[in-house]
């Protein structure tokens, strides 16, 4: 075990550049490298964790295991290293604070004034290396939300110019920054990254490596000028240019030898080979399909792909696992009607429909999963979209035409979906969900859920408040729609079924959070399976 190493990744000139999947990138690298590597993400909005977001306002939201809602990045994390995250890898800004005014209010401060310096930043220390400790791991790689120069990153950056103080040699830092394309006059510009560096500098932050993205490729006299001005190696100076999937930055990286420059910077021993066969073989099942399948996912966010970022990479992971192009559809539930559902999804082999709160675009939704049962076309509903599943057979199949949610209808005669119990007298938002990995025992052999997961205990993700109704579980599966899955410990139904048809499932749960590119969800694998079918 060696003494744990700390790796933080800043943003100069604007968001949205990529820290999440540069430091996925390199912790897969240095993972494959045979290094134990863990990834956390430092959120700077006040907001105690995302979970009371909007997506428009911050995309998915991202749930692990032990009920941390966190941001969409830790979904990368997973999704690159196969290895599950939890509360302790999302820190807030909301959390740093509300963790620091508790213990001011217990008097712990002994009557000191608290203040950013040394409370905050002595708090933002400690949960950095809480993470290390819990984990033990090598290498702890911390992602900076938002850009340098933002007045809500303030505390994080003089953090790390602390702990680059204090650690020496077992801390680097690495900024990722642009270098933009003017069309006009046909070059790479670098000021914008100088002007980048020379923020963090005024922040008492050298950065050890930087991480260019561009557009273009950028020459060795271009790298030159910025380690010149930047007081960067050369060598330190990477770039990262546009490729056409996330999943081969790790390739490009491991071309520009970002690996070897961090752990020479880290005085860590450098391995001889680099195990990516596997990463390889996944490349090449994406790249060189033998096939394509047409998937509509229905959904009221679809204008904002981020707030649906897990499901998009599920299906991505799937495809590859069947050697196919996942092309997906992306439908709006509004602009589902009577009129338009024929045109929109009589030519799709497969129709997802999406989770969501709310009563917007609820009718589209329920349009697309009768569309699916008349049709036959395999369906896959998740949490939400598995409740209108039930909803749509309630009112066309059992014939309870006032059928509805207590989300959408709290007076519904036929609550066929309803709120839980313990959740009746909740009234904050936050947090307060059936969150996190509940066990599931499926109960039919010949479901198509067992045929997927091919085990009769599995172990799954949750974030909803409202629940299939027992009460009319009998109707149900008269009818002809099955519970297949059902929680052990409280007999809540977590995966509804319709045998007759070829490939119909809702699950209230979300598979979508546990797919990885090594491990891609049986349930997806087998939803493209039988839509290629």
């Amino acid at each position: 075990m060696l003494d744990t190493r700390y790796i933080f990744v800043t943003g100069g000139v604007t968001s949205s550049l990529g820290k999440g999947i540069l430091a996925s990138s390199l912790a897969k690298l240095l993972q494959a490298r045979g290094y134990s590597v863990t990834i956390q993400k430092l959120d700077p909005y006040i907001n105690v964790d995302p979970g009371t977001l909007n997506p428009y306002e911050h995309g998915e939201c991202f749930v692990t295991d032990d009920g941390a809602e966190t941001d969409l990045d830790l979904g990368h994390y997973e999704r690159f290293l196969n290895i599950p995250t939890s509360q302790a890898n999302n820190i807030t800004t909301g959390r740093i604070y509300q963790t620091v005014i508790s213990k001011e209010r217990r008097g712990d401060y002994l009557g000191k004034t608290v203040q950013i310096i040394p409370h905050i930043t002595d708090e933002i220390k400690r949960r950095i290396k809480l993470l290390a400790s819990k984990g033990k791991y090598d290498i702890v790689i911390t992602e900076i939300g938002g850009t340098v120069g933002d007045i809500e990153s303030l505390p994080y950056v003089e953090t790390v110019r602390q702990l680059k103080w204090e650690l020496g040699n077992k801390a680097l830092v690495i900024h990722l920054t642009l270098v933009p394309y003017l069309s006009a006059s046909g070059e790479l510009k670098t000021k914008p990254t100088q002007h980048s560096v020379k923020q963090l500098l005024e922040n008492g932050v050298q950065p050890d490596v930087l991480v260019l993205r561009t557009e273009h490729h950028i020459d060795e006299n271009i790298k030159a000028k910025v380690a010149l001005f930047t007081n960067v190696a050369i060598e330190a100076v990477v770039e990262s240019i546009d490729v056409p999937s996330i999943y081969e930055v790790p390739l490009r990286m491991l071309q520009e030898k970002l690996d070897l420059t961090v752990l020479k910077k880290l005085d860590l021993p450098v391995t001889e080979t680099t195990d990516m066969e596997t990463w390889n073989d996944f490349l090449k099942r994406l790249n060189n399909p033998e096939r394509s399948v047409d998937i509509a996912l229905v959904g009221k966010y679809v204008e904002l792909r981020d707030a649906y970022k897990s499901i998009a990479e599920a299906l991505i992971h799937a495809g590859a696992a069947n050697n196919t192009k996942v092309n997906i559809k992306w439908i709006h539930s509004e602009s589902l009607n009577d009129a338009t559902i024929e045109k929109k999804l009589r030519n799709v082999h497969g129709i997802l429909v999406a989770p969501g709160f709310g009563h917007r675009g609820i009718k589209g939704k329920i349009l697309a999963a009768r569309f699916a049962r008349e049709n036959n076309v395999p369906f896959f509903g998740i949490c939400l979209g598995m409740q209108i599943a039930v909803v749509e057979f309630a009112r066309h199949v059992l014939g309870l035409e006032e059928a509805d949610s207590t989300e959408m209808d709290p007076k519904t005669i036929h609550p066929v979906i309803d709120l839980m119990e313990q959740q009746k007298e909740v009234i904050d938002l936050g947090g307060t969900m059936r969150l996190g990995a509940f066990d599931c025992r499926l109960i039919n052999k010949k479901s198509n859920a067992f045929i997927a997961y091919n085990k009769l205990t599995i172990r799954e993700r949750h974030r909803h408040r409202y629940e299939f109704n027992n009460a009319y579980l009998h109707q149900f599966e008269k009818a002809g729609m099955k519970a297949v899955g059902i929680n052990p410990e409280t007999d809540l139904v977590e995966i509804m079924e319709i045998p007759s048809l070829k490939w119909f499932v809702g699950v209230q749960f979300h598979p979508e959070y546990r797919s990885t590119v090594l491990n891609p969800h049986p349930l997806f694998v087998d939803f493209i399976k039988n839509a290629l079918a």
